[in-house]
Formats: structure tokens, C-alpha cells, sequence
């Protein structure tokens, strides 16, 4: 007998939420506030707005199936399971954060403030949650975007794969120091001393992978969120005689793979800005960074 289908519900502490915690009282975060000029009715309000928001897509949860919430904070100690579908309740950052941990399982993106947020992942109202759980898990399947994903795997095994983009470098963005080729041209391989490489997927072209291609004024054209191809940067490469900055960008495709070899004493790649749940790297360490496997299956 198969289990029924579990729905998943990713959500995040408010803003209120955390005052709270800070100050422990909803005067004193009141007080906190007004000393900066700010008010906490606002604050408030869109807390409660994002309570009722949720409770909404939990009641349109079938019957029938199993359901469970899982905080931002938790997700690198969850375990999802292959019957999941997971409801993703809250901004487009969150869509992002909670893919990382995920290996196929469909996606629905419930907009928890409209208005507020771009609404590039997270493309549906809490209306919309009982008809896109049963079309996720019905005989035909559902219709679904597959955004490519971005993986970075080092020498011990360690496996990191993001949605957005994945950094390396050095944990406070101090110059890093390695060498970095590709794999089909490792004779080329050149040392150098940097603020970190960035690899972006289609969907991370619109945040701070587009920020580096304007700076740059152009160059290899952005993917779209569903091609399998990534685009790479080297962040404000250090010319010396030790170091040079002959490769500081390029594109990626489903055979191609990005070497880095450590030669700093401490490195770390971590995907999508979640730097608490990092690769850790040190000296003669190797990590490859290409085009992932794993797709997001978000629901159209």
C-alpha cells in the first residue's frame, strides 16, 4: 500500500516574528521601532497578513493527504521524501533556498504578499493551492517549468547544487586564492587572487549574476531559467606576478565543468546567499562546478 502524498509547507519567520525574539515583547520591539522612526503597526499586519496566508493554503490541503511545515532555518535537517509536494509559502528567495535541498519533488510557489515581491517563483495565490495539489499529484502529472540547477562537487564528495548561483571564495569575501581552468583545457589553468567566482544559472540572471554581467558591460549572453547552460565569473581579479586575469568569465554547458584548486588556507562554496550550509575547502582541495543533474520541477 502506497503512502498518500505529504504536502510540504516551506515558510519563514516574519519580520515580527524576529523583532519579537530580539525584544521579547511586542512593546519593546514597538519601542526598538519608533526610536528609528519606524512603525510596528506595518510590521504587524503584514505578519498577521502572511499567519492567515498560510493557514489558507494548509486548509486547502486534501483530506486525505499527510502535511507538515518546515521553517526556512530548518531546511538543511529536513528530509523530504520522493512522495512529497512541496508548497512553498512566502518570497521568491524562499523558492530558491528550499530547491537546494530537494531531488525532483514538484513545486508550488504560493505568493504570500502580492505586490511586494517580483512573483518569479513563487507565481500563485493561496486560491490556487487545492487545484495545483491535486493536478501535482494526479495520474497525468502536472505541467511544470524545469529550471536548471548548478552543482559544485569537491575531491571528498562534498556535493553542493543551488538555483540562483553558487559563490566560492574566501567566508567574509577577502581576496581567495587559487587556480582555475576547465577541465577540457586544464593545461591552462592560471593562479589567482580574487574576491570569489560566481557560477549562475538563467533563473540567478536576474539578481546578482546580472549585476556582474552589467558591471562588466555585457558579455556571453544570460540563459534562460530552463537552459542548460551557466555563466561564470571571476569577482574583481588581482593582477601580480604571482597572478593573472586572462580568465575572469565564460559560459558553461551540460559537458563542461569549472576547476578550482585551493591554495588558500580556508574556502568556502555555498549557493543562493544560505552561507550557514557551506562546502568547506582547504589547501590542494579541487571543486568542479557545471551544470547539475537535479532540476526545480516548479509548477506552471
Amino acid at each position: 500500500m502506497s503512502l498518500a502524498p505529504r504536502a510540504v509547507l516551506v515558510h519563514r519567520t516574519t519580520e515580527y516574528e524576529e523583532l519579537l525574539a530580539r525584544h521579547g515583547t511586542h512593546g519593546q520591539a514597538e519601542f526598538f521601532l519608533s526610536s528609528r522612526g519606524r512603525s510596528i503597526q506595518e510590521v504587524a499586519e503584514r505578519h498577521h497578513h502572511t499567519r492567515r496566508v498560510l493557514s489558507e493554503v494548509a486548509a486547502a490541503v486534501p483530506l486525505r493527504w499527510r502535511q507538515t511545515r518546515v521553517e526556512r532555518a530548518d531546511l538543511d535537517r529536513f528530509l523530504f521524501g520522493p512522495e512529497d509536494v512541496v508548497v512553498v509559502v512566502g518570497q521568491d528567495g524562499l523558492v530558491a533556498n528550499t530547491a537546494k535541498y530537494l531531488t525532483g519533488q514538484p513545486v508550488v510557489g504560493i505568493d504570500s504578499d502580492p505586490g511586494r515581491n517580483p512573483g518569479v517563483l513563487v507565481r500563485h495565490r493561496a486560491p490556487d493551492t487545492g487545484r495545483l495539489l491535486q493536478a501535482a499529484a494526479g495520474p497525468g502529472g502536472c505541467t511544470a517549468d524545469e529550471l536548471t540547477m548548478v552543482e559544485a562537487v569537491a575531491d571528498d564528495t562534498q556535493r553542493l547544487v543551488a538555483l540562483n548561483e553558487i559563490y566560492l571564495g574566501r567566508p567574509g569575501h577577502q581576496t581567495s586564492r587559487y587556480r582555475l581552468g576547465t577541465e577540457a583545457a586544464p593545461d591552462l589553468a592560471e593562479a589567482q587572487a580574487s574576491s570569489g567566482v560566481l557560477v549562475g544559472t538563467g533563473t540567478g540572471a536576474t539578481g546578482w549574476l546580472r549585476s556582474l554581467w552589467r558591471e562588466r558591460g555585457g558579455g556571453p549572453p544570460l540563459p534562460a531559467p530552463a537552459e542548460r547552460r551557466l555563466i561564470w565569473y571571476v569577482r574583481e581579479a588581482w593582477p601580480s606576478p604571482a597572478t593573472g586575469t586572462s580568465l575572469v568569465e565564460g559560459t558553461l554547458t551540460d559537458a563542461q565543468r569549472l576547476r578550482l584548486t585551493v591554495e588558500s588556507d580556508r574556502l568556502v562554496a555555498f549557493g543562493d546567499g544560505m552561507e550557514s550550509d557551506a562546502l568547506e575547502l582547504t589547501w590542494g582541495q579541487t571543486v568542479r562546478l557545471g551544470v547539475s543533474d537535479t532540476c526545480l520541477r516548479l509548477l506552471v
